[in-house]
């Protein structure tokens, strides 16, 4: 008959040689968030310092107790801040942390920090605080970005270029009205950051575990001193809100997909194909073995970081989508993903913000660029409607024709003699050409919003005023 009981050592084995002391090892382990929580120290301290005020402001505590705790709490901060606090482990979180830290410095007033509030509503005050600041960050680094593309389109508004569909040559347009498209999805991110800002601009503290307190506490005071417009009006989905991170995420990844992109294009231009622009050697490598090469490292680390984040995203979407009100343990799974993705995108803004205002842009390589593909094509069309008074349709059959016709004589559009273009329509005349340079094509697209050079001013003018 087997026996029942199990021996120490048997039982370490069993739970695995990391865990030496069996089950309580793991709970430790899997438990603790001082690891990367510890990012929120600021925040926490903040927060409790609002918090102590308050209750002192409210007779809930003594000015005395208060007076200890707030000096208490600042000479933590700075012990943090330079590097003199030792973190445990046993301690679990950073409240715990701070709070222990506390009553060694302060004794027994210590404990009195901890009334009408909970864990629960001080991490998602810490966090907020903190991602609210990321916003912050995000908001102002996305101008700088947004600045060095209005001067580069300023630089470049006649600077022509090749359109592309499909990376097929389509029509010419500008470099700087290629550098505006950017600004425009740059400008839509900065527009998400500011709205995120405005969702989150509540504060948690006060909530407590889930159902408020039975404390004459002041939110609203509380919500003044930390820099919020208001208190959150639901106790319940205020500890178990992790929307704040989730939006964070969502315009993080957005962000990304147009820093990725914008990686994309410089990559293909930069290569001796296309040659259109020259990145500086501060955003690029070289080879170990091919001394000729120089690679656009960090576009394509840009790039990259577009996965993590995206990543980050949809690891917290996870984590959120099957937990019933209200807080729950898998919602301290929330931070690494958030601060993660908070480095990558602050790391991709500014390598591409440096290497927008750093790269040289190739113009003769751009124009030469810009007529392959019978690119005025289309203004062969549009002139054949205009001038000759065919329906589009029509023109479009007439205009393919052309192009087939130049395709077998090797030659651009412009090139064609006026006799063999005649010949595919008599309506043609002479004047047909002063449109089939890619300069008079760029020219002529003043439509509001489009690449003419005058429009694209326009545009630049109207984001300086709003930058």
């Amino acid at each position: 008959m087997a026996d029942d009981t199990t021996d120490t050592k048997s039982s370490n084995q069993m739970w695995g040689g990391r865990f030496a002391s069996g089950p309580d090892a793991i709970m430790e382990e899997i438990n603790a968030s001082i690891g990367f929580d510890k990012k929120l120290f600021a925040q926490d301290i903040r927060g409790s310092i609002a918090h102590a005020t308050m209750l002192a402001h409210q007779g809930i505590i003594s000015t005395d107790d208060k007076d200890k705790i707030v000096h208490g709490l600042n000479t933590i901060l700075s012990e943090i801040e330079s590097g003199n606090f030792e973190f445990s482990r046993q301690l679990e979180d950073i409240h715990m942390n701070v709070e222990a830290r506390l009553a060694t410095l302060i004794g027994p007033a210590a404990g009195r920090l901890h009334t009408a509030r909970s864990r629960n509503d001080q991490v998602a005050l810490d966090f907020r605080l903190w991602v609210k600041e990321e916003l912050q960050k995000t908001e102002q680094m996305l101008t700088r970005l947004i600045a060095a593309f209005l001067d580069r389109a300023e630089e470049h508004a006649e600077s022509v270029m090749p359109g592309f569909t499909h990376l097929q040559t389509a029509q010419p347009v500008t470099f700087g009205h290629h550098c505006m498209a950017y600004v425009e999805m740059f400008g839509r991110d900065r527009s998400r950051v500011r709205h995120a800002i405005e969702h989150l601009d509540e504060s948690p503290i006060g909530a407590a575990a889930l159902a408020g307190t039975g404390y004459p506490i002041d939110r609203h005071m509380t919500a003044k001193a930390l820099g919020f417009r208001e208190p959150t009006r639901n106790s319940i989905d205020t500890v178990s809100d992790r929307d704040f991170a989730i939006e964070f995420l969502s315009i993080a990844a957005i962000a990304g997909m147009h820093l990725s992109r914008l990686a994309e294009e410089i990559v293909i231009w930069s290569t001796p194909q296309f040659g259109f622009v020259r990145l500086s050697d501060a955003f690029s490598t070289g080879s170990s073995i091919m001394p000729q090469k120089k690679n656009p490292d960090a576009a394509e680390l840009v790039r990259a970081k577009t996965g993590r984040i995206n990543g980050s995203l949809v690891a917290l979407l996870t984590i959120m989508k099957g937990l019933p009100l209200a807080y729950s343990k898998d919602m301290q799974e929330d931070k690494e993903q958030v601060f993660d993705a908070a480095e990558s995108l602050e790391l991709a803004i500014a390598a591409m913000t440096g290497m927008v205002r750093d790269m040289t842009v190739n113009t003769a390589r751009m124009k030469a660029a810009a007529g392959s593909g019978y690119s005025t094509a289309t203004d062969l069309a549009d002139w054949l409607v205009r001038e000759a008074g065919l329906p589009f349709r029509d023109a479009h059959h007439v205009t393919g024709r052309a192009v087939a016709l130049a395709e077998s004589k090797g030659c651009d559009l412009a090139e064609l003699p006026l006799s063999d273009l005649q010949a595919i329509h008599p309506d043609i005349t002479d004047k047909v050409y002063d449109v089939l340079t890619v300069e008079a094509s760029v020219a002529s697209r003043k439509s509001f919003g489009g690449t003419a050079p005058s429009e694209v001013r326009r545009q630049i003018a109207f984001w300086r005023a709003r930058n």
